[in-house]
């Protein structure tokens, strides 16, 4: 699963975080072809064949569906969202001092509705977040 992409997401830097998660969906593109990935996640097969992974998270957890042993792309997308929100409860962290730590131009609003899924958030949002949520509990 993505959140899990990196054993200890807070020693990595974010941009090795997202990597991390692109090895995963790439490796999923891989497995199941660019075609149905592309048609999965609803991107052109130009974005996934280029390397390009902007996707958010729906999007990957689309692809990472396709994948034996891999649960829907909602529970995947869920399940990302909860351990975020596991992460912040025991780092007693908020959006509003998430937003000051993260090195995104994001306000406390924005990381809720990200983290809440009433946004879509690109890989390298959640992997901004993530490693801040990491950071904090790794102390």
């Amino acid at each position: 699963m993505l959140y899990d992409a990196v054993e200890r997401p807070g020693t990595v830097t974010p941009d090795e975080l997202r990597a991390a998660y692109e090895e995963e969906v790439r490796a999923a593109v891989d497995a199941a072809g660019v075609d149905a990935a592309a048609t999965a996640a609803d991107v052109s097969e130009d974005a996934l064949s280029d390397g390009v992974l902007e996707l958010t998270l729906e999007q990957a957890a689309s692809i990472l569906a396709l994948t034996d042993g891999y649960p829907d792309a909602d529970a995947i997308a869920w399940e990302f969202r909860d351990h975020l929100l596991m992460g912040m409860t025991t780092g007693i962290l908020d959006v509003d001092t998430l937003a000051s730590e993260i090195e995104l131009d994001l306000s406390g609003q924005e990381i809720q509705q990200a983290i809440e899924g009433r946004t879509a958030t690109t890989l390298d949002e959640l992997a901004a977040i993530h490693h801040v949520i990491a950071v904090r509990n790794e102390r």
